[in-house]
């Protein structure tokens, strides 16, 4: 296999909670699918288990609290380009949360795998 040379990138984190919305659909799912249309590489969402905010008030998954807005991380990973182009979509998706941005070294991509 040959070797893929390293690239500069940066990871955009999202980090909102579970009950936020946009579009009358849950803010992540918004997210992904605005990064999808937009070209973006690709995203993935973490749901935490505990965590608090801006607001200081911990939500945490625990038996006695099922219902808890726990919080959520949208993940995307490309190109500064890519990245800066989608911010301002975004900005306008996130009323209440953090984003952040950090460089990040590609080193390797696979191409994937076609689906049937």
């Amino acid at each position: 296999m040959p070797e893929t040379p390293e690239r500069p990138a940066l990871r955009l984190r999202v980090h909102i909670g579970e009950s936020d919305h946009h579009g009358g659909q849950p803010l992540y799912t918004a997210i992904v699918e605005a990064a999808r249309r937009a070209g973006l590489a690709g995203a993935t969402v973490f749901k935490g288990i505990e965590g608090y905010g801006a607001h200081s008030v911990v939500h945490a998954a625990r038996i006695v609290d099922l219902s808890a807005d726990l919080p959520i991380v949208v993940e995307l990973i490309d190109s500064a380009e890519a990245i800066h182009g989608f911010l301002p979509a975004l900005r306008a998706m996130v009323a209440d949360g953090l984003i952040t941005l950090e460089d990040v070294r590609i080193v390797y991509r696979g191409e994937g795998k076609a689906k049937p």
